[in-house]
């Protein structure tokens, strides 16, 4: 990873001090020895959607739900999805940067555009996995240690029938009360997708020690493996690969 991109990326490090502690965090701010992954946030056990979207070709779909790390971690996990890239969606700003997302005032979201095949895994399945694993979708413009409206709750539909699917199941999942909260989560379609500069790429797969992983991301993996056995793959499909 590039020095230069350093003093942005520690912006995410936020751990109770007692945890830093535990993991062993030095002056270099790494975790040499991580412990097995400690839940950040819940995970829910989810129904199936009762409405989900036709099988056909390949398709496409784009989710907003936090750092960007995470999320693209979790996806990349999942039987039949092809290829999982971290970007920027949501906003007006044309060809955003990381540091301009960064402030907050470009309307972009860090969100994840997910290609899969749908006759592995369904659109309604990948909705599934993102409320139950992937985020928090009762948290307002904020996930977990990271606030502003770059990282918040939504899913941008790409065709009409995404966006049923999507509403139907947040109205349904509303209605059965699994969450504490009501579900803050947006389906308003996007203009378009920036893909993330590389060192985002695959940066959960290529740095597991990093703190903010360890503390935020690596237990929506195991959370993913522990509700998700059919649907989880041991070895993610990387950014990098399809690149090679």
């Amino acid at each position: 990873m590039p020095s230069s991109h350093l003093p942005l990326l520690r912006r995410r490090i936020a751990l109770p001090l007692g945890l830093a502690l535990a993991l062993g965090l030095g002056g270099l701010g790494l975790a040499l020895h991580p412990p097995a992954a400690v839940a950040a946030e819940e995970a829910f056990v989810l129904p199936k959607p009762a409405l989900d979207a036709k099988a056909g070709g390949p398709q496409t779909a784009l989710f907003a739900g936090g750092c960007f790390w995470g999320v693209q971690g979790v996806f990349q996990h999942v039987k039949g999805v092809t290829r999982a890239v971290s970007g920027y969606a949501g906003g007006k700003t044309a060809d955003p940067t990381y540091e301009e997302v960064s402030t907050g005032t470009t309307g972009h979201a860090e969100t994840v555009k997910v290609e899969f095949d749908p006759s592995v895994v369904s659109y309604g399945e990948l909705l599934r996995i993102y409320f139950s694993v992937a985020h928090d979708p009762t948290q307002l413009n904020r996930q977990g240690p990271d606030h502003g409206t770059q990282y918040r709750s939504a899913v941008f539909p790409v065709n009409d029938e995404q966006k049923r699917v999507a509403e139907a199941y947040i109205a349904e999942l509303d209605k059965a009360g699994i969450y504490k909260a009501k579900i803050v989560t947006t389906t308003s379609p996007a203009s378009g997708f920036t893909p993330a500069e590389a060192y985002h790429q695959d940066f959960l797969a290529n740095n597991p020690s990093y703190p903010y992983i360890v503390y935020n991301d690596l237990p929506k993996v195991e959370n993913l493996k522990r509700l998700f056995p059919e649907d989880y793959r041991a070895d993610p499909v990387l950014v990098a690969a399809a690149r090679s």
